[in-house]
């Protein structure tokens, strides 16, 4: 029999579940749509007047809301499109879809206010950064070129990982700890032309979001950000061409009906042609990239829909004729949207991602190719229970095969012999269950787990090691080094070599003080099961992945954050602050010497270790008036340390914390756009950081002729402040014309000042006076461009 307390608990789960079916309910439910393209639109609300209660879409534009019996009336926003307000009587079940006209094409008859972003209240979501495209394309950029990647560099929390370069660190976090997905589909490599550009062709993004922390269960197998891009489905309504032509690279995008109003394609492409340029010069290297987006969507009726997306792209980089790099994503997705009724809708998807890496040294005779695939099955349900209660659960499994790499001779004259590093193969399964309730008027919370699994599986020959330490310290000398294996085991094919699993709690509360502030918690838990193998803060092409095992443990990072949010005169400015802290265990730390390239026993060069970070973030936004913007500010401290294993044994840095390669203490950024007229608009970017961290020399011994340097402990220098100011213009000639070409010039002038940021410091004696000397490495200066957009 039931003890009372127990019996009271279980009375309290059902009170709390039942919340709202005292009396009779109905829902209403639909989808939101772009009336110009039949686009469904993310991110948009529904709110209910009388309820003073905002309902968001799902990823692909479907709403569910269920209330009691009554009049209602409903408030339609999206950022970038007019409000629709409608009153319906609820005694049924309704669906009711709508199209929303961009403010450009506003029609009479249909409620129009400006719209504004606004942060977010009454939801427990934190840690989330948005921008939409619009806001993006206005932005002036390297090269003339809109970056997605580059755009979000001006969010509190988010740094570059170097001059030029596409990788990001998210609150202290390493680059490879950021998931990165193109319409659900990884992607390991997010940079063209080695950061110059990333991979995203902003005409083909429909939506971007930025999950810094509050991470939902669903997302998993990294440990620092999520970034989550949707493409557009492509315009039903009729067909439409866009695109661009500048100094570097040039882009074109077509998109329309297949049937109209049922199905659509989009597809789209780009391509740089500097190194024609160069060719003309008698120049004989090059360095180029191409890259195709597609998408095709298909409504087989109101409850069904299948969408086939893709992404294919290579950077090809070549000295001499005798220096060839291939590198570059392949991503395919079927999806498969089905409403088994107006509460509970599904996604089902089936995806397909390769990263390939491809060297050939026609000097030394030999070509080398590596990469990573994966195939990943997933489904999604998303179960709005009550107009109180959403659920989020499914599952998913990815299976991966690294290839390390293989080298083949490229002529017969060559005297390298083929050789094949082995393949490693896992499988990763996860369950997840995410739950989104509203207990009071002034209180929400959202909580949810993770079950996630890992399967490192043979074929393969391991080492075996005495103790099973891999890497031996040398008591005499101080120094760690590569441990002598003892022997080898062999796993079979499908064998398992390693056996992981790990549960990832998720939990979040928003206490609600009134209609324009709030206070929120956030705790998550997060699992990563792959190391990007690497000597670098930023990654390469030439980088390695490897899934872990016996040897390379999973990382582990609990995040706790708390944060008040704030809206001020009708949303016309917004305050949004949060404080956080990240501790990470299981960070891969390598020993001094560490040989990384093409390490079969990569265990030997690694000690496992832990890191910490801890910062506030601010970020304070205008949304109104001809100058709009925002600032952005980050104080924040990233550290890692290495103890010995043993009493004894030294550490990394002695086993003291020290400063990761990505700690920057300052962080801000001012972005601001100004509508000067309908023809002219300006923007501006200045960006404000700490500079990278650094080992200097602080001594040298002389040994000959040669002056050898010695080295204090790790990264306590640090880069000269990172700065630089860019600047835009947009010229619309004929901004009225809705219809036929449509056409503006964009001039911008990246690092205005021609300030000479550091990547690096090389240290090095000069040949003639035999004087020790430091040269600083400067990527970027003053890069003025022009680029010609234009739609029809």
């Amino acid at each position: 029999m039931l003890s009372k307390r127990k019996s009271r608990f279980i009375l309290f789960l059902l009170l709390i579940f039942s919340v709202g079916y005292a009396q009779q309910k109905f829902t209403i439910s639909g989808t939101l749509r772009d009336a110009s393209s039949n686009e469904t639109l993310i991110g948009s609300t529904v709110y209910i007047k009388e309820l003073q209660k905002a309902f968001t879409v799902n990823e692909y534009g479907f709403y569910s809301i269920s209330l009691p019996e009554g009049t209602y009336t409903l408030q339609i926003s999206s950022i970038g499109f007019g409000n629709i307000e409608e009153t319906v009587v609820l005694d049924r079940n309704i669906r009711r879809d709508f199209s929303m006209q961009p403010e450009s094409q506003m029609l009479e008859e249909v409620v129009v206010e400006s719209n504004r972003q606004r942060a977010e209240i009454r939801r427990p979501e934190m840690s989330v950064a948005k921008l939409t495209v619009q806001e993006i394309k206005k932005m002036p950029v390297v090269l003339g070129e809109v970056d997605v990647l580059k755009s979000i560099l001006t969010l509190p929390g988010v740094t570059n990982a170097g001059e030029g370069a596409s990788g990001f660190n998210v609150r202290g976090g390493s680059a490879d700890q950021n998931l990165i997905l193109l319409d659900e589909a990884m992607i390991f490599n997010s940079s063209h032309l080695f950061g110059f550009f990333s991979v995203f062709n902003s005409d083909a993004i429909k939506d971007m979001k930025l999950y810094k922390g509050g991470i939902p269960a669903r997302f998993g197998g990294r440990l620092s950000s999520v970034l989550d891009i949707y493409q557009k489905e492509g315009n039903s309504n009729e067909f439409h061409m866009t695109g661009g032509i500048g100094l570097i690279s040039s882009r074109l995008l077509a998109e329309g009906p297949i049937v109209k109003e049922k199905s659509s394609f989009l597809i789209g492409g780009r391509a740089s042609y500097a190194h024609l340029f160069l060719k003309l010069s008698d120049n004989e290297n090059s360095a180029y990239f191409y890259d195709l987006n597609t998408k095709l969507s298909y409504t087989l009726d109101d409850k069904n829909k299948l969408y086939l997306s893709g992404y294919f792209g290579r950077d090809l980089f070549n000295i001499n004729e005798s220096f060839n790099n291939i590198y570059g994503n392949a991503v395919l997705n079927l999806r498969w949207n089905h409403l088994f009724n107006d509460r509970l809708f599904s996604n089902m998807s089936m995806i397909y991602s390769d990263y390939y890496y491809g060297l050939e040294l026609d000097f030394i005779g030999f070509t080398w190719d590596s990469g990573i695939k994966n195939f990943n099955f997933k489904y999604d349900f998303k179960h709005y229970l009550t107009e109180n209660l959403k659920l989020n659960y499914g599952l998913n499994a990815i299976y991966y095969d690294f290839n390390p790499g293989t080298i083949t001779p490229s002529g017969e004259n060559s005297a390298v012999n083929r050789d094949e590093l082995e393949h490693k193969y896992a499988v990763e399964p996860a369950l997840y269950l995410d739950a989104e309730q509203t207990l009071t008027d002034y209180l929400t919370v959202s909580y949810g787990l993770r079950y996630s699994m890992f399967y490192r599986l043979g074929s393969q020959n391991l080492n075996t090691y005495a103790n099973n330490n891999a890497v031996a310290f040398n008591n005499e000398l101080k120094i760690y080094e590569k441990a002598t294996p003892t022997g080898t085991r062999h796993y079979g094919r499908g064998e398992t070599i390693a056996d992981l699993n790990n549960l990832e709690p998720r939990a979040a509360v928003s206490f609600t003080l009134d209609e324009n502030q709030s206070i929120k918690f956030g705790y998550n838990r997060m699992v990563q099961y792959l190391h990007l193998i690497t000597n670098t803060s930023s990654p390469t092409p030439l980088d390695v992945w490897a899934p872990s095992d016996n040897f390379l443990k999973p990382q582990k990072l609990d995040q706790f954050a708390a944060g008040y949010f704030r809206n001020f005169k009708d949303d016309a400015y917004t305050l949004e602050t949060e404080v956080f802290y990240k501790k990470i265990k299981d960070k891969l730390d390598y020993i001094d010497g560490a040989d990384l390239i093409a390490n079969e026993a990569i265990e030997q060069v690694v000690l496992p270790g832990k890191a910490r970070s801890y910062g506030l973030e601010v970020l304070v936004r205008k949304n109104t008036g001809k100058l709009s913007g925002w600032v952005a500010y980050t104080l924040s401290r990233t550290e890692q340390q290495t103890p010995g294993r043993a009493p004894g044994e030294t550490g990394i840095n002695n086993g003291d914390w020290y400063r990761a390669g990505y700690d920057k203490t300052h962080n801000l950024s001012i972005t601001s756009t100004y509508q000067y007229t309908d023809k002219w608009s300006f923007g501006a970017i200045f960006a404000l950081q700490s500079g990278l961290t650094a080992t200097f020399p602080n001594g040298y011994y002389r040994y000959g002729d040669l002056n050898i340097p010695n080295f204090g402990p790790r990264n306590e220098d640090r880069l000269p402040a990172y700065h630089h100011l860019d600047v835009s213009a947009t010229y619309t000639p004929k901004p009225e014309k809705k219809t036929g070409w449509q056409g503006e010039w964009v001039f911008s002038i990246y690092n205005l000042y021609n300030r000479q940021n550091a990547a690096s410091f090389t240290f090095t004696q000069n040949e003639d006076t035999g004087a020790n000397e430091a040269k600083r490495l400067s990527i970027f200066g003053i890069i003025p461009s022009v680029t010609y957009n234009f739609r029809f």
